[in-house]
């Protein structure tokens, strides 16, 4: 098996092979781009890694140097020799992007003799030390697992004793200094001296980069993203070109249009006299790219020409890696730019309407979760304008976020256990800090660019981000920051970020919900015209009704009924009907609820507004309307007018081992079928009173947990009686429909006979997970991270619907039912449906919609299309 290529020898189809930075530098090779010559490790090659516990196979160590000789004949440089000396960078490369997570080491085979005469034959002894001292303190980090802080605090003393800011201030002899201090602590922290030997340095390194596939924030990306373990990374081995040898050499980070709001224009940054760590880390403030053109103007066209042909050669935004060395420029990575949600569905149909990419291709470009980011809430235009503005940074993500300021990933984790909302205040964000800015609701830096860690992580996460607001100074150790004009916050102080201008202001300012308008309207109607599933919402309020319905769902897929019911008047007359002792009482305690419910009814349906309404009939068991303490139930009691131990009876009577699986959905309608009378009674006099409005109104009626034909008859029944005395009562009748939730594996299996008596199915996925693995979800989490660990598992199936077990439970109810009846509808109302994958098997199982929260709605008709575009391209 082949393990290594050169750039020459790959293309960028050859991905899964050698990961996206690898494929994409032999592209760049391939059509003629000034890419450095190097040569890719492959992802099979860190998976053989593994399996070898962490120890690379000697014949690939063999191939390693062979293809090093090829660089070395490519380059007219000698790997560790001291005449021509041949540097090399080695980088990480995934299939999937995963900007920051896994690590980089530069300038390998520089020894104390190769950096003196790097520096004689470079004429430049200063710049030789400046990669010396990178590469041991990189080293250190990468490959020995040694913090920088201590490297760092050098540099930072020297700074001070100096009284200068930069690190391009340091002087030849300073930055000798500064190597022989960094070989001083490498040996006395590692307890050895720093590898002379430059081929012991890169095979250390190679191995350093595989195993970074496994740290944690590279592990925790991959959960967030849903990137699988067992695709492992490539190892990019590269010629050195160095932006740090002269005022006429620099690096940059730049995108072929705006990654935060899509405009199509060149976005990005630069540095003089620097290497690329530099700009990431946002060390020192960059120039804009459009700067380079007045510095260096041939250059920058030279950039400008290889940006227009990348983008239209990858047919999308581009995010691409440069180093300019003595005036010459080197292309040294491109990829699909990380970018916002508005800036994705900008970019999508820009490219769309200038006819670069299809319909098709345009819906498949939006990541159907990153639609959450479009309805997040933004600030009230009249609340900004009240609130106090204390400073302005770079407007790195847009979005608004208010919360409480931590200084550290660990604080926000933990105050977000709490349930706190929380910003995350850095100098500078690093990949350790990728759990933090996950929990945050934003994050604010002291330094750093438009393309530093942060702003490009925060982007790819959809987090309101400001960087490089240097008007700021911080104290993280005392967790506070001082604003321009001297005020000082502490860590739990209030503050809120404004990330599409870039403004802090003072304390919490409200927010609002933004509607679909312009270029999401636009492209939401792209996705519809091309979807087959239907997408409905879950709602139980007017409020949450004509909030789906504004957001696109065609009707209401699933009304829990029991959620009308927890207002406190409410809440007392559920309980008088719980605790009756006789027939007459519980059926008066159910005529004063009838009223309630019928005016909920009333006005969903008006809010509905002739869409389909899906209600589910009572289904959680009763014990949970009940207080559970003596103090409340004797407070209940007194308010009801009972005796403590009468009523401290019915609860205790009331309890079960195993509420999940105990006196509740049907089982209540069956044991007490007056509650099916009332609810059928308020949905039906509900129904005809708003179609007297002229409003049409299309009720599904749909009982709970049925396990056994018999018992949906005899509620079935029920209703039917009920529903046709009150159409001879009123003399009026309206459309519905009556059908089941299929919940448990029975149901599943006797599907072809509920079929005959129901209108519609609709799949209960969350209790149906729970009867077939046998896991309770409220439990589940208290053991699946062992299973995540240990390989077992490799996604929640509570979220992510098994198609192997509950989804082949699925396919047999639509398979068995379809036999006897064809005109019924099948849908899905657990968490599963909204959620990309599980819709992808929803189109692929023929169900006929999705039920999911309001504001997945959007997220769920984007995932519906593109699932129908997937069935169609196979």
């Amino acid at each position: 098996m082949k393990y290594v290529y050169s750039f020459e020898e790959g293309n960028k189809d050859m991905r899964e092979l050698l990961g996206g930075k690898g494929a994409n530098l032999a592209e760049m090779t391939g059509i003629g781009m000034p890419v450095p010559s190097g040569f890719t490790i492959t992802t099979e090659c860190c998976n053989n890694y593994y399996e070898n516990n962490e120890v690379l196979d000697k014949n690939i160590e063999k191939e390693i140097f062979e293809k090093l000789s090829e660089l070395e004949e490519k380059t007219g440089k000698k790997f560790g020799s001291e005449d021509t000396p041949l540097l090399v960078s080695v980088r990480s490369g995934s299939r999937a992007s995963m900007p920051g997570m896994m690590d980089t080491i530069l300038n390998l085979g520089l020894n104390d003799k190769v950096v003196s005469a790097l520096g004689t034959k470079m004429n430049n002894k200063r710049f030789a030390y400046d990669c010396y001292r990178r590469l041991i303190q990189m080293f250190a980090d990468v490959v020995k697992g040694y913090s920088k802080s201590s490297f760092e605090d050098v540099l930072d003393s020297l700074k001070k004793e100096k009284k200068i800011k930069l690190d391009t201030e340091f002087t030849e002899q300073d930055m000798y200094q500064i190597v022989l201090k960094f070989k001083d602590i490498y040996k006395e922290n590692i307890g050895e001296e720093f590898p002379q030997d430059p081929r012991i340095q890169l095979i250390e390194a190679i191995k350093a980069v595989f195993r970074s596939w496994n740290n944690e924030r590279a592990i925790i990306y991959r959960k967030m993203n849903n990137i699988p373990d067992s695709w492992g990374t490539a190892v990019n081995v590269q010629e050195m070109v160095y932006g740090n040898i002269s005022e006429t050499s620099g690096t940059g980070v730049a995108f072929t249009r705006n990654p935060a709001t899509g405009e199509k224009k060149l976005f990005g940054e630069y540095l003089m006299n620097a290497q690329g760590e530099d700009v990431v880390a946002g060390i020192r403030t960059p120039s804009s790219i459009d700067t380079l053109k007045e510095v260096m103007p041939e250059v920058y066209d030279e950039f400008v020409k290889n940006a227009d042909i990348l983008e239209k050669h990858y047919k999308d935004m581009q995010d691409m890696e440069f180093t300019i060395e003595n005036g010459k420029l080197y292309m040294l990575q491109t990829r699909n730019g990380k970018r916002t949600a508005q800036a994705a569905i900008k970019v999508a149909l820009d490219l769309y309407h200038e006819n670069i990419i299809t319909k098709e291709e345009a819906i498949l470009r939006v990541e159907p979760n990153e639609l959450d980011q479009l309805l997040h809430p933004c600030f009230v235009k009249e609340e900004l304008e009240k609130s106090r503005l204390l400073t302005t940074g770079l407007a790195a993500s847009p979005g608004a976020a208010t919360g409480k300021l931590y200084f550290s990933a660990e604080d926000v984790a933990s105050a977000k256990e709490k349930g706190e909302k929380t910003i995350l205040v850095r100098l500078e964000t690093s990949p350790e800090d990728i759990q933090g800015m996950k929990d945050a609701e934003g994050i604010l830096t002291i330094r750093g660019g438009m393309t530093s860690h942060a702003a490009v992580v925060a982007r790819g996460m959809g987090r309101c981000c400001i960087c490089g607001c240097g008007t700021i100074g911080i104290d993280e150790k005392g967790k506070r920051i001082k604003m321009p004009d001297g005020s000082i916050y502490h860590e739990g102080d209030s503050l809120s970020l404004d990330g599409t201008t870039g403004n802090v202001y003072e304390g919490e300012v409200a927010t609002t919900i933004p509607e679909i308008s312009g270029d999401f309207k636009e492209f939401m109607e792209l996705a519809d015209s091309v979807k087959v599933l239907g997408v409905r919402a879950n709602a139980d309020t007017p409020k949450d009704t004509e909030t789906a319905i504004s957001f696109g769902a065609e009707g209401i897929g699933l009304c829990r009924t029991e959620h009308m019911f927890f207002e406190k008047q409410r809440i007392f007359v559920i309980r008088k009907m719980i605790t009756a002792e006789t027939l007459e009482q519980r059926i008066n305690a159910l005529n004063e609820l009838e009223k309630f419910q019928q005016s909920d009814f009333e006005a969903m349906f008006k809010s509905v507004n002739g869409k389909v309404m899906t209600i589910r009939y009572l289904d959680p068991p009763l014990h949970e309307f009940l207080p559970h303490t003596d103090d409340e139930i004797r407070e209940l009691a007194d308010s009801l007018g009972m005796k403590f131990e009468s009523l401290k009876s019915r609860v205790d009577s009331l309890k079960e081992f195993n509420p999940m699986m105990g006196h509740r959905g049907c089982r209540l309608d069956i044991t007490y079928p007056e509650i099916a009378v009332m609810q059928t009674r308020a949905i039906i006099n509900a129904a005809i009173n708003v179609q007297k409005e002229g409003i049409n109104v299309h009720p599904e009626l749909m009982i709970p947990l049925t396990v056994d034909l018999e018992e949906f008859k005899f509620v079935k029944q029920t209703m039917l009686d009920t529903i046709n005395d009150i159409f001879k009562e009123k003399g009026e009748s309206v459309p519905y429909e009556i059908g089941t939730m299929i919940e448990t594996p029975r149901a599943c299996l006797i599907a072809d006979e509920l079929a005959n008596e129901a209108s519609f199915f609709s799949f209960g996925t969350n209790d149906l997970t729970q009867l077939t693995y046998g896991f309770s979800r409220d439990d589940a989490g208290k053991f699946l991270n062992s299973y995540y660990d240990k390989k077992i598992f490799n996604f929640n199936p509570f979220e992510t619907i098994d198609v192997h077990g509950v989804g082949k439970l699925v396919y047999t109810s639509i398979t068995k039912a379809k036999r006897v009846n064809q005109n019924m509808e099948y849908g899905i109302c657990g968490e599963h449906a909204g959620e990309e994958k599980s819709i992808e098997f929803c189109h692929k199982a023929g169900l006929t919609y999705v039920s999911c929260s309001p504001y997945r709605v959007p997220a769920a008709r984007l995932a519906a299309a593109q699932a129908a575009i997937k069935a169609n391209q196979k």
